[in-house]
């Protein structure tokens, strides 16, 4: 499985990206998508996740209401859009891919494929 994640910027603050995730190697349909995301200095942090099997959705609190994932099973691609974006959502942000369950979908141990990152950066 590989994953290229893409669409990262510089923007600013309340303004949009969309990240997009692109999947290759397995069938797409049966792979659960996590977003992560790491800022400089601090942990890596889950931001958002979609089950394949219900297309159930999960965000991390300080996102909700401002970050939407949706997938493209067609062009096996995962995105991540995000609004009203603030200076503290700027971070490396990750794609991750596993077949599993995603019990955890917070834990990024959860997840055996990861993308390369995409840098976001917003400015005040």
């Amino acid at each position: 499985v590989q994953l290229q994640a893409s669409g990262g910027g510089l923007v600013q603050a309340g303004g949009s990206l969309r990240l997009s995730c692109a999947f290759s190697g397995r069938t797409f349909r049966i792979y659960s998508l996590g977003w992560f995301r790491q800022a400089p200095g601090k942990e890596r942090e889950f931001v958002a996740a979609r089950k394949w099997n219900d297309g159930s959705t999960y965000y991390q609190d300080s996102v909700k209401g401002r970050f939407t994932v949706s997938r493209d099973n067609a062009k096996n691609t995962e995105y991540l859009q995000m609004n009203v974006l603030q200076p503290e959502d700027t971070a490396v942000y990750y794609c991750a891919a596993d077949p599993g369950s995603l019990r955890n979908y917070r834990n990024g141990y959860e997840y055996a494929y990861w993308g390369q990152g995409t840098q976001v950066t917003v400015s005040s």
